[in-house]
């Protein structure tokens, strides 16, 4: 757990403003067995690592893109602690690309944009230092569908999730990584997630996926 404390004098009186509790747990049973899943399975060359929570883990990688060395490295509930934590598993191959998608689940946690991007940053970091020649896509945070959210996603909306996306596109072009804008797939004109792609107004329906590889073989990304 990480406390930010802020103590301002004004005068002779101290003004003490409460500490943020920011939660930055991961390590629960899941995330070890998927952990655990992916050490044991050797390197590949050129790697091709798809990064991230629920979202990613759900995605049949594999078969979406047939003929190349396509690994999934989703956890569900993972959060960019969880990623920072297991980045030398994923790094050890020294893979060619990785497509990275993280943020919601401490979104959903209360947590703000400007938080989740600065832990974000370390990522990025760490990826470009320790395996420079790795091309790294930052993908957009997906877009919500709010009216079918459950009241545990509460804190999830797509006023945050765009701040968010543009602090994410604004650290790909600090550090000269791509930025996928996944938008452009999964959004209506309400900027809401379409309905018919989504299982709970957040999670992806199967067939989205195809879309979602389509849309990066169109650009070039893949």
């Amino acid at each position: 757990m990480i406390k930010w404390s802020y103590i301002m004098v004004l005068g002779l009186l101290p003004l003490v403003v409460q500490a943020q509790q920011i939660d930055t747990s991961y390590n629960n049973s899941h995330y070890r067995q998927r952990l655990n899943y992916f050490r044991q399975m050797p390197d590949q060359k050129k790697e091709i690592v798809f990064l991230g929570n629920s979202i990613t883990e759900a995605g049949e990688w594999q078969e979406l893109v047939p003929g190349k060395h396509v690994v999934n490295r989703g956890i569900s509930g993972d959060v960019t602690f969880g990623i920072k934590a297991r980045l030398d598993e994923v790094l050890s191959s020294k893979p060619a690309k990785i497509f990275l998608l993280i943020g919601v689940n401490e979104m959903k946690r209360g947590h703000s944009p400007a938080v989740i991007a600065e832990s974000y940053e370390d990522i990025v970091k760490h990826i470009v230092t320790a395996s420079p020649k790795t091309k790294l896509y930052l993908q957009s945070v997906l877009p919500v569908n709010e009216s079918m959210l459950q009241a545990i996603y509460k804190e999830v909306g797509n006023e945050k999730i765009n701040e968010l996306n543009g602090l994410i596109k604004a650290l790909a072009t600090r550090y000269a990584v791509y930025y996928v804008n996944l938008h452009e797939v999964f959004a209506g004109p309400d900027g809401h997630l379409v309905k018919e792609l989504t299982t709970d107004g957040l999670h992806l329906q199967a067939a989205a996926y195809i879309k979602w590889v389509n849309y990066l073989k169109q650009k070039r990304y893949l």
